[in-house]
């Protein structure tokens, strides 16, 4: 069996996890979003309402500039505000049904793709080596 370097296996892992990423965001026509919009919808979409500094905070970036992202997925229809039931004063930010809606629409149109790649791709053995390939990624996804 051929060795070969972790270095050389994490560099192959990472270009091709790039181009497989570059093909769902390609073969999802549902949400055209910046980085820093889709990172936002994907925030809220975990973890649930929270304010413009939470955000700003989670993303590393300034509130202002911050804002200036909501404010576009807010004029989208994308994001709601509602005012936070413990500090009136702030304002939480959530998902829109259209919002939720969009992204279950996304998954699936990249969940129908991907399967279709794989079968076009693979044979039925390389498909189960292909799923137990998906559990070592997984541990190394878990590493800190």
């Amino acid at each position: 069996m051929v060795q070969h370097s972790s270095a050389e296996v994490g560099n192959r892992l990472r270009a091709t996890i790039a181009e497989l990423n570059r093909k769902l965001r390609a073969n999802s026509s549902v949400l055209d979003l910046t980085r820093s919009q889709s990172a936002v919808i994907g925030y809220l979409d975990r973890h649930g309402a929270c304010s413009t500094a939470d955000l700003a905070r989670a993303h590393g970036m300034r509130q202002q500039s911050m804002a200036a992202i909501v404010a576009a997925l807010t004029d989208a229809g994308l994001v709601v505000g509602s005012p936070d039931p413990t500090d009136r004063r702030r304002t939480l930010l959530a998902l829109s049904e259209n919002a939720r809606t969009e992204l279950t629409t996304g998954r699936l149109q990249r969940a129908d793709w991907l399967a279709h790649a794989v079968d076009a791709a693979l044979t039925p053995d390389e498909v189960a080596r292909l799923a137990d390939a998906i559990e070592l990624l997984g541990r190394i996804a878990d590493q800190p």
